[in-house]
């Protein structure tokens, strides 16, 4: 063949060969193929629009050559005029616009394809059939359709069965991803590192430590513990079934890390509530490795676990000098750490600012102004988020009604409460009417908080209970408060605290006796209650201590500043109800 056509055919360092302006099938689908591993896709359509005759190889050369690239919509286009000019598709067609559907998130032209394999005679290729379960996996409302076309492929590669472990991890049924694993072994499919990783990220999914750790030993017996994408998983699953030693230690073994590695411990001990999450950030920066949002987000709600603002500011500068100061996840994350931290005006701020908010951010900010009393701008946002033609869910209820709640905004909260049901369709659940119950009793309404416990279309649990014991010790209502507590101790026989709380009433109504006989009922049981932990930010270190520590290097300090504390009180005639914690802390409880 003469002409420009074969040399074009052959480059490899121009860009842009010379074409000519009518050619036929072969040579075209040469050439726009040859364009597209460039990533010329302009110059890849002006050679198929200029095509004379157009064969089932051409048009899909072109719709893989978009496909490739993420143009998934232009491969679409392309195959509806494919298919209206009459040309049928092969295999090759139909897997790539299968892809393209995936890439779209679009089960239902996932389906339209799938009718054409099935009328073109093409849906037993191996091709086609992993192609349609990948799609049907992913994109389908359920899982149906996917085990439907994974039953009716007769040869089952690795990629088959991991496309099924896949759809059920993705879709949150790590059990039905486990017992596909399984039965993958048992028909003799040899296991490898993408089928392991989807394993384990499926046993992470469901705390099943076990079975991730026979997974592990597998990865050890065929030699790809080390393999990246296997190696981040199980880093993945220690930290989630909450073994953080075995998760570092094996971190610490890694030959290999990336990124993904270092988010993934961090973000693990981060869930954890451990302060190491910022000593893995610091680490880090030595690694030559630049940290993304996924990484800023842990670090950022690490900052807001352990309430230091000082290493959160930082955090936020290190978001700003990177550019990252406009990712909404980012900004909901400082929102939050700022508002956990103290700071509610600058929450109030980074709020203000965001160029955008989802449900999250408004929830956020609702939350941290209940949390600060600011329980009218609570319910002004909540307003003003619903006027924007944003829908309340449970969560941003849950947020509206903790505010009202710690702000004594009884009669507003009752209100959102009603309109819940009435304007939103949305049945209130436990954690709900926890805190209805917390509200009415915080402010002293504990008989009506008890009545509506009764009208209560379920059984209450601990929380529930615990918000009505909490507000009898309180308001010393003993009747009530014997009852819950029996209540607690029905669903927890062991609950310490339901048993420091019960005597201190009794000991608040000088009922020495009962005091008496709750606290060695208390000790017959075994049960002590868990001392809690407390800390502040000082001079850029975490300080921690306990009720009793004598062991803390600070604790004269400690000691000085609450004796200051006691004399300014007594100047400003200040009474101190101490009656229940000296209860609390006899015989050390």
């Amino acid at each position: 063949m003469k002409g420009p056509l074969p040399k074009a055919i052959n480059l490899t360092t121009q860009s842009k060969p010379t074409t000519p302006p009518k050619f036929s099938p072969i040579p075209a689908t040469q050439l726009i193929k040859f364009y597209t591993d460039k990533g010329l896709l302009k110059e890849a359509r002006d050679v198929f629009d200029e095509t004379l005759e157009r064969d089932v190889v051409t048009w899909t050369a072109m719709i893989a050559g978009y496909v490739s690239h993420g143009h998934h919509e232009h491969a679409w286009a392309m195959f509806v005029d494919m298919i209206k000019v009459g040309q049928g598709p092969n295999a090759f067609t139909i897997s790539s616009v299968l892809k393209a559907c995936k890439g779209m998130g679009c089960g239902q032209r996932g389906a339209l394809a799938h009718g054409l394999a099935v009328k073109n005679g093409v849906d037993g290729s191996m091709h086609v059939g992993n192609a349609l379960l990948d799609v049907y996996a992913t994109c389908g409302g359920s899982m149906d359709n996917a085990c439907m076309v994974f039953d009716g492929i007769l040869a089952r590669t690795a990629i088959t069965w991991t496309t099924m472990i896949a759809g059920y991890t993705r879709r949150g049924d790590g059990y039905a991803g486990i017992q596909t694993f399984r039965r993958m072994l048992q028909e003799g499919v040899e296991l490898n590192p993408f089928s392991c990783s989807i394993a384990v990220r499926a046993c992470a999914s469901v705390g099943s430590l076990i079975l991730g750790q026979q997974i592990h030993s597998a990865a050890c017996k065929y030699g790809f513990e080390f393999n990246l994408p296997v190696a981040n998983s199980l880093v993945d699953m220690y930290c989630r079934c909450m073994c953080l030693p075995e998760a570092k230690q094996y971190f610490d073994e890694m030959h290999r890390r990336d990124l993904i590695t270092w988010n993934t411990l961090i973000a693990g001990f981060e869930r954890n509530g451990s302060h190491e999450s910022l000593q893995l950030f610091s680490q880090m920066g030595s690694q030559d490795l630049d940290p993304n949002c996924f990484t800023f987000t842990s670090v950022a709600s690490a900052c807001a676990n352990l309430a230091v603002l000082n290493c959160g500011k930082q955090v936020h500068g290190a978001i700003i000098r990177r550019g990252f100061s406009r990712n909404l996840a980012l900004a909901n994350a400082l929102l939050d750490m700022y508002s956990k931290c103290g700071s509610i005006g600058d929450s109030c701020r980074i709020f203000n600012e965001m160029p955008q908010k989802d449900l999250l951010s408004w929830t956020s900010m609702m939350i941290g102004y209940g949390t600060h009393g600011y329980g009218r701008e609570a319910i002004e946002l909540f307003d003003q988020m619903v006027g924007s033609g944003i829908q309340p869910d449970r969560v941003v209820f849950m947020g509206v009604l903790s505010a009202c709640s710690h702000t004594g905004l009884v009669n507003e909260g009752l209100k959102y409460f009603a309109s819940m049901g009435i304007d939103y369709h949305i049945v209130p659940d436990q954690e709900i009417y926890g805190c209805i119950v917390d509200m009415l009793s915080r402010a002293g309404r504990v008989t009506e908080a008890y009545n509506l416990i009764e009208r209560m279309p379920f059984e209450a649990d601990e929380s529930v209970w615990g918000a009505l014991l909490g507000a009898c010790k309180v308001h010393r209502n003993m009747d009530l408060g014997r009852l819950a507590a029996e209540k607690i101790l029905d669903l927890r026989p062991k609950g310490a605290g339901t048993y420091v709380i019960l005597s201190n009433i009794y000991a608040a109504d000088g009922k020495w006796g009962e005091f008496a006989a709750t606290r060695r009922s208390m000790r017959g049981l075994g049960c002590r209650k868990e001392a809690g932990r407390s800390w502040i930010e000082m001079r850029n270190q975490v300080c921690s201590f306990v009720v009793g520590e004598r062991t803390s290097p600070h604790l004269d300090i400690v000691y000085e500043a609450l004796e200051m504390l006691n004399r300014n009180m007594k100047l400003l005639q200040c009474e101190s109800d101490s009656n229940c914690l000296l209860h609390d802390l006899e015989e050390g409880i």
